[in-house]
């Protein structure tokens, strides 16, 4: 046989078949592990993101609470004055915008 000429090999169609039926049968479960590993990576990863979110959030509550009690000088010997009939978010906005 010559170096360049590719051998040729003479296959029953049917068996022909069954090889391609199960070439394509294992091709879906390849398929169906690989989208399963990919549905658990992004699981994984939309946790972490929340999880982040849930921290900046939280960061951005504690911050601005810190700011307010801070710039209305506030402490517990120190309450908020509340005038007559006056609600608590009435006062916080009257103290700050004076």
């Amino acid at each position: 046989m010559a170096e360049n000429t590719i051998p040729e090999i003479i296959v029953d169609p049917t068996d022909y078949q069954e090889v391609i039926k199960k070439l394509d049968h294992i091709d879906e479960k390849i398929e169906f592990t690989n989208s399963e590993i990919q549905q658990r990576i992004g699981k994984r990863l939309g946790r972490d993101i929340g999880i982040l979110y849930g921290i900046c959030v939280a960061l951005i509550i504690v911050v601005m609470y810190l700011l307010i009690v801070t710039t209305l000088g506030l402490s517990p010997t120190n309450p908020i004055p509340l005038q007559e009939g006056e609600s608590l978010l009435n006062a916080v906005l009257r103290i700050l915008f004076k």
